[in-house]
């Protein structure tokens, strides 16, 4: 048996080595608007931190944030650069864009050896104000209809229940569209006697008081909401076993006691436990049970550990976890932002100036990095409790697995009032970030996704027509936009290169070449390319069930928004054409294997059309801009029935996902036949409809050179987005449309908010013309890593 200190001094040796060799990264974004509709522009910045003190992170450089639709597909994509572990973007919502539950997703490269579960996911739903009625819009997006019973799951405190201790049980019932619900119910023994009474706290969780006895076994009684009852068993309890118990009632300190059974204790009175508490990878506090004593007892001082969640297991004597539980601790030190006007209440198009002080826990002047977010709440309806919050993220759900119901609720509550529910949280919910088990006897897992630092393009020369691979082969790499730009480079031993510190905008084109060390081009180039995370298997779907009840007001603003906005020629909109009247076949489509006729379509998609939407992958350039079409994976759906589509390239016929295979650059044209005159034609080829791709040809004006043969390629990879600047109208501009400028939701976006030295700053901008409440959103993380958050309100009269 290794002595105590060695088992405390090899914890926090493989401890010390994970968090140094693989530390915590989390991103947070703060986005303008919790919904939307197609045609809105989707605003967010993105903030990376690391560690537990969350300062802004320096591992990673780039980021990564998508948008899933309800059938796990993502729809959009980009790639931003980190400065000072900071990003902003957008995603442009077409208004052919299908209605519905979309996630939003944003992760670093080096998040993935993490897993998916700890990645920023954050669910929205987008309507379509001209689809949508006024009351279909919350029957739409119900995302669950299931039925049953709720499920009801029992969580012994430290892990199980041991026969003679006492011990808080908690609880969890879940209704079946993903949601806590009420229950109360009464523990009962085989003997039929009541050993305890239990009814909801929060959201479904509650705990009660149980001590098992030996011989016996429970089972929980439960009634549910409507009155029907149902029996369950509780876990079965162990005779030797060791309790650990946390107490969160006092307001500085946290009483912790680890109980040996004592069938346990008889067996070796003098065995020594190690407590280690530890958030991020560092140990706060540690302490070794006292021999000869079966009750360790310790009174800890909160201000011990930082703002989050801290993980306390109990180890053998030789080093294996026995129990562990799970501690929120909340300081008030995180950054105070405090929010001023130059006038209290507003009149519409009226200048606003709002003035921001940021302190810190210390009463000093904090700087920092945020994000402001303006909204006319009367038109925009918030759920405050259910609402994105980078308090909640950052210091609770980026830490578990599983679905947390209303996280900004625990945040936006007296930390007395919300403690006791929190408590019940951290006893239902467990922390993976990496398993003890493994730690303790492997070691750190080798990192398989390494953080990215800058762009790069990789890839292996091997011999033509083999596998083998080509050392010493010079590779050329040149931008077909820019040929004045090119990189050079040589393969190592096992064929591969790379060439890195690139930066480089999405939609670049880039010509790569390669020959042996003899000059010779019979060589084949095989580039890197890294799928995105898998994307089923969303989380926090049961959200989506908080999000509808307010969908209705903002349906009707949109709605008007929209009709503003094709009256002028401006937003995400596609022209729809009444009636296409075609009185010469144009020779863009004179290639076109058509079997109605060149440019006899629903829709026609040129060339040139596809070349200004910079996409890499054609089915993102299509998406949204097909009418009645949408894209799964690539493959295009019709939305009559939503079946794949037939695709034809040149005349043959090939499965949908082959699209995606074609570079955007060498298609001429695409025609889309939905209606039966245009499809009947095909046959059952036709029944769900057809896209016909037409690819350029020699002596095409807009047809760029095409390059094949062997030692050389072109390649598209996906470069940085360069984010759009938000558009705040001047009314005290003589062309500043008010018309248009009035009937806005997003009243003010600025994601570059910085405080100074004094911790303060302001911004200005100008109300819309409509009358109401609205809400300044004030989020980040100053250069210490302290988080803050605060909203304002002001009136416009």
């Amino acid at each position: 048996m290794n002595p105590p200190d060695d088992v405390l001094s090899k914890i926090k040796q493989r401890l010390d080595k994970w968090a140094y060799e693989q530390p915590v990264e989390k991103v947070y974004l703060q986005m303008d608007k919790p919904y939307y509709a197609a045609g809105d522009d989707i605003l967010f910045k993105a903030y990376v931190v690391s560690g537990s003190n969350h300062t802004l992170s320096t591992i990673s450089a780039i980021v990564n944030v998508e948008l899933i639709d309800e059938r796990d597909s993502i729809t959009r994509s980009v790639k931003l650069p980190l400065s000072f572990g900071t990003a902003s973007g957008d995603f442009a919502l077409p208004d052919t864009l299908h209605p519905g539950n979309y996630r939003i997703r944003a992760y670093t490269n080096y998040m993935r050896n993490a897993g998916s579960d700890y990645f920023f996911n954050k669910t929205i739903t987008i309507i379509n104000p001209l689809t949508q009625g006024k009351d279909s819009s919350k029957k739409s997006f119900s995302p669950m209809h299931a039925t049953g019973r709720p499920d009801v799951q029992f969580f012994p405190e430290g892990g199980y229940l041991v026969n003679g201790i006492a011990t808080k049980v908690a609880f969890k019932a879940v209704a079946p569209n993903g949601l806590g619900t009420a229950v109360t119910g009464t523990i009962i023994d085989s003997k039929g006697q009541q050993a305890a009474r239990f009814n909801t706290l929060h959201l479904g969780m509650g705990v009660f008081d149980l001590t098992p006895m030996a011989g016996l076994t429970y089972q929980a009684k439960i009634t549910y909401a409507d009155g029907t009852e149902y029996t369950i068993p509780l876990p079965t309890a162990v005779d030797k076993g060791y309790v650990l118990s946390i107490t969160d009632s006092e307001p500085q300190n946290i009483r912790v006691k680890v109980t040996t059974s004592a069938p346990l204790f008889g067996e070796d009175p003098n065995r020594q436990l190690t407590l280690v508490a530890q958030n991020g990878g560092k140990i706060y506090f540690s302490a070794k049970t006292t021999p000869g004593k079966a009750v360790f007892t310790s009174v800890i001082s909160k201000r011990t550990f930082p703002s989050g969640i801290t993980q306390f297991t109990l180890f053998s004597a030789t080093g294996e976890p026995l129990n562990e539980r799970l501690l929120f601790i909340q300081h008030p030190d995180q950054v105070n932002l405090s929010m001023t006007t130059d006038s209290p209440v507003y009149a519409p198009r009226q200048k606003v100036k709002i003035f921001v002080e940021a302190k810190n826990g210390d009463n000093k002047p904090a700087s920092g990095n945020f994000s402001v977010s303006v909204t006319d709440e009367t038109k925009v309806p918030v759920d405050a409790d259910a609402e994105n919050n980078i308090l909640a993220n950052l210091l609770l759900t980026s830490d578990l697995r599983g679905y947390v119901e209303r996280p900004a609720w625990y945040f936006n509550r007296v930390y007395n009032e919300a403690r006791p529910a929190l408590d019940v949280l951290m006893l239902t919910q467990g922390y993976h970030r990496f398993e003890w088990k493994q730690l303790m006897k492997d070691g750190v897992p080798a990192m398989q996704y390494h953080p990215e630092n800058s762009l790069q393009i990789s890839g292996t020369i091997v011999m033509a027509g083999t596998s083998k691979p080509v050392a010493n082969a010079k590779v050329n790499l040149y931008d077909l936009d820019s040929i004045q730009y090119s990189r050079d480079t040589v393969t190592d031993d096992r064929g591969r290169f790379v060439f890195k510190n690139l930066t480089f905008d999405d939609s670049v084109r880039f010509i790569v070449q390669a020959r042996n060390a003899k000059g010779k081009k019979d060589v084949d180039i095989k580039m890197d390319k890294m799928a995105a995370p898998v994307t089923s298997g969303n989380r926090n779907k049961p959200d989506f069930e908080l999000s509808t009840n307010f969908l209705s007001v903002y349906a009707q603003s949109s709605k008007q928004l929209y009709e503003i906005d094709r009256k002028f020629g401006l937003g995400n909109h596609v022209i729809t054409l009444q009636e296409v009247v075609i009185r010469e076949k144009k020779e863009l489509l004179k290639y076109s294997a058509n079997l109605n006729g060149p440019g006899n379509a629903d829709q026609i998609v040129q060339s040139k059309d596809i070349f200004d939407w910079g996409c890499v992958n054609i089915a993102d350039c299509l998406e949204g801009r097909l009418l009645g079409v949408v894209f799964r994976n690539g493959i295009p759906y019709s939305t009559r029935g939503f079946r794949p589509m037939q695709v034809i390239l040149d005349g043959m016929y090939v499965d949908g996902d082959y699209l995606n295979s074609i570079n955007y650059n060498d298609i001429q044209a695409i025609e889309v036949l939905r209606n039966s005159n245009y499809t009947a034609i095909y046959g059952s080829h036709g029944a769900n409809g057809v896209l016909l791709v037409t690819t350029k040809h020699g002596g095409d004006n807009d047809a760029p050179e095409t390059i094949f043969g062997r030692g050389i390629t072109t390649y598209y990879p996906k470069g940085y987005y360069k984010a759009r600047v938000f558009y705040s109208p001047q009314y005290n501009l003589p062309k500043t449309n008010k018309q248009l400028a009035d009937l806005r939701t997003t009243i003010f976006w600025k994601p570059d908010v910085l405080t100074g030295n004094d911790g303060k700053t302001s911004f200005e901008f100008f109300n819309a013309g409509s009358k109401g409440l609205y809400r300044v959103v004030i989020e980040g993380v100053d250069n210490e890593g302290n988080i803050g958050r605060q909203v304002y309100h002001y009136k416009v009269q």
